[in-house]
């Protein structure tokens, strides 16, 4: 998964994942090419929750969760259904589905302003 935003100066997020369960309760473990666990988030009704090292935070909702961990406002719920070939379609996001089979998809969001483009590289287990 790699996120680049642009922004002043440009942001860029790359990480390893494992995404499990429901745009309504689930989880995200990112880690490094080595690895090495950089976050652990949960969501589930009522609960968001990030884990980095022995630190945990809560947040109001699983987006705001997303955003802490990477740095950009990700829509999950819309992610899971474009890894699922659904153009679920959200207000800014513009998925690009066509290399799914290959396991690839793109999104960029073109607003709000600054821009993101989101890749990812997945393998379904």
């Amino acid at each position: 998964m790699s996120l680049r935003i642009d922004s002043e100066p440009v942001q860029t997020f790359a990480a390893l994942f494992e995404l499990r369960g429901s745009a309504d309760t689930g989880d995200l473990t990112l880690t490094t090419p080595i690895g090495s666990t950089l976050a652990q988030l949960h969501w589930a009704p009522g609960e968001a929750l990030l884990k980095n090292g022995s630190e945990t935070r809560r947040y109001d909702s699983v987006d705001a969760l997303i955003e802490a961990a990477t740095g950009a406002a990700i829509p999950v719920g819309a992610l899971f259904g474009w890894l699922a070939g659904r153009n679920e379609s959200v207000p800014g996001w513009r998925p690009d589905l066509g290399q799914l089979a290959n396991g690839r998809l793109q999104a960029t969001r073109e607003s709000p302003s600054p821009r993101a483009d989101l890749r990812i590289v997945f393998e379904r287990s």
